[in-house]
């Protein structure tokens, strides 16, 4: 009988996979390699989490009776490259097949092809059996049209999978319950103590620091909060629906500077590496709607089920429709260099210095501070993308190029045009007094308007914004307002804001 070689990447550890089921003479291998500690900095804690988790996977299966090869970053046989350590093991185990599970990365994915074509072995690729969307029906929906409207998308898959429908249409009659959800935390209102995990890591630490492996952010080595294991992710997806689901919608995107997760689920991490799957995430929100329609109403419900359903799956398919090319994308020809403080937290912009700090130190920041705080800035200081890029996939735990380079390059620094936002999401200070509390004790006047000193660097960097790229997005329907408003002002206001944005922009670090 053939002894087949199967492959299982670090974002790959769902135990629910078909596979499992019938591997019989399969030996598993799963690596710990410099190759993906290296790529770009990444956080100590996601660096941890990840491999505390792949860990568990080994011995899940392990314990299943399931032959396993297992290569710890500091094991002396690790060769630290892919290709190179696969070719040592199917000859070293006399492997006569060679399996995967395709990966979600391109560069990954062209590794592996590559491997494949150069090996005399036979080999095969399997769906990862994650995603609810196939990127050919994708395709499908969108043939002939220049614009890939996530709503459609987010429509079509409501009814692909019958979620929250009666029939083909939406269970209230309406789809989407936006606009419903933008509201700010209360004074003295208090969100649910999060749940989280107190793994010793500390060894694992040990071994990176020691390996060398450059890495950013901080981390209490003796209480790692992320999950570890599948058992550990529906705990944490049990306490969203029971703790957090019923005001989840209505303050997904107030800022505030007393809580780091507020209501939101902190799944992220669990979905990108499969140890849950985004169906039955969905599937466990929408059975609690029905069972008791009085826990969480159809806003809450809807608006989480939409990032889900909608949103990631959405982003995932505009990846590998546009990949490898979305990733030279830099339609406003931005190139100033990120300023320190974004690795340091440290600049007087309470918002910014709120938002980078609390990204040290758990490795998250909701979907707000990553779009509106972090990203705003730095598309309105003309951040090169690759430079933005680099900085959210090393920062973040759920960060995997897939979802991450599509809402960095594409929603946040609309460097690929409009094919993912139809507009620039950038705003005044106005926007975060309206959501949180940041602009409370800032340094910075945020009802500065003008360019007096003082005046908060959003006030002026969002008008020298669209002064520079008047051509470019003057004609964009949804941004005419912005426009119109910048028209009326007179000429010495006019300059009086630019010459305060340039004296911002050319004085970025002391910010």
């Amino acid at each position: 009988m053939k002894k087949t070689l199967r492959l299982i990447l670090g974002d790959q550890l769902n135990g629910q996979h078909s596979w499992f089921k019938d591997d019989e003479h399969c030996v598993y291998v799963m690596m710990e390699m410099r190759q993906e500690t290296d790529y770009v900095r990444h956080h100590v804690q996601k660096i941890l989490a990840f491999f505390l988790a792949m860990r568990s996977f080994a011995e899940e299966l392990q314990s299943q009776g399931k032959e396993v090869i297992y290569l710890s970053l500091d094991d002396p046989d690790n060769q630290h490259d892919l290709e190179d350590k696969l070719r040592v093991i199917t000859q070293k185990n006399n492997i006569e097949k060679f399996e995967y599970q395709a990966p979600d990365e391109y560069r990954l994915d062209l590794q592996l092809r590559r491997f494949c074509d150069e090996i005399t072995l036979p080999s095969k690729r399997y769906s990862s059996e994650h995603f609810a969307a196939d990127v050919e029906e994708f395709e499908e929906l969108f043939k002939g049209k220049k614009t890939y409207l996530m709503e459609t998308f987010y429509r079509f898959m409501r009814r692909k999978h019958g979620v929250l429908m009666v029939e083909d249409q939406p269970l209230t009659g309406k789809w989407n319950y936006d606009h419903d959800n933008r509201n700010k935390l209360p004074k003295n209102h208090r969100p649910p103590e999060p749940l989280t995990f107190s793994h010793d890591v500390s060894e694992l630490k040990k071994m990176i620091d020691t390996s060398g492996v450059k890495f950013i952010g901080n981390v209490n080595e003796k209480q790692l909060l992320w999950p570890k294991n599948r058992q550990e992710s529906l705990q944490l997806l049990d306490f969203f629906v029971d703790e957090c689901l019923p005001l989840f919608g209505k303050f997904q995107d107030s800022m505030t500077t007393e809580y780091w997760s507020v209501y939101h689920s902190r799944i992220s991490f669990s979905l990108n590496t499969k140890m849950i799957s985004p169906l039955e995430v969905i599937d466990k929100v929408e059975q609690r709607f029905y069972e008791d329609e009085n826990h969480a109403g159809i806003a809450q419900v809807e608006g989480f089920i939409r990032q889900i359903l909608g949103w990631r799956e959405y982003m995932r398919c505009i990846y590998w429709m546009k990949m490898p090319g979305y990733a030279d994308l830099n339609f406003l020809e931005h190139e100033r260099a990120l300023p320190s403080f974004f690795w340091t937290g440290k600049t007087k912009m309470k918002c910014i210095a709120h938002a980078v700090q609390q990204s040290l130190d758990y490795a998250y920041a909701h979907h707000i501070q990553r779009l509106m705080v972090t990203g705003n800035f730095a598309l309105l200081a003309g951040i090169h993308p690759d430079e933005v890029d680099q900085w959210y996939l090393g920062i973040y735990i759920d960060a995997i190029e897939w979802v991450e380079i599509t809402n960095t390059r594409g929603m946040s620094q609309f460097a690929d045009g409009g094919i993912v936002g139809t507009k620039p999401y950038v705003s005044s200070a106005n926007y975060f007094k309206k959501m949180g509390n940041y602009c409370s004790g800032c340094k910075y006047n945020p009802d500065l308007k003008a360019g007096e000193e003082g005046a908060c660097p959003f006030n002026v960097l969002y008008w020298h914004f669209y002064d520079r790229h008047e051509e470019k997005l003057k004609k964009n329907p949804r941004i005419g307002m912005a426009y119109r408003t910048w028209d009326k002002m007179g000429s010495e206001k006019k300059a009086q804001i630019l010459e305060r944005a340039e004296l911002y922009l050319n004085d970025m670090e002391n910010l």
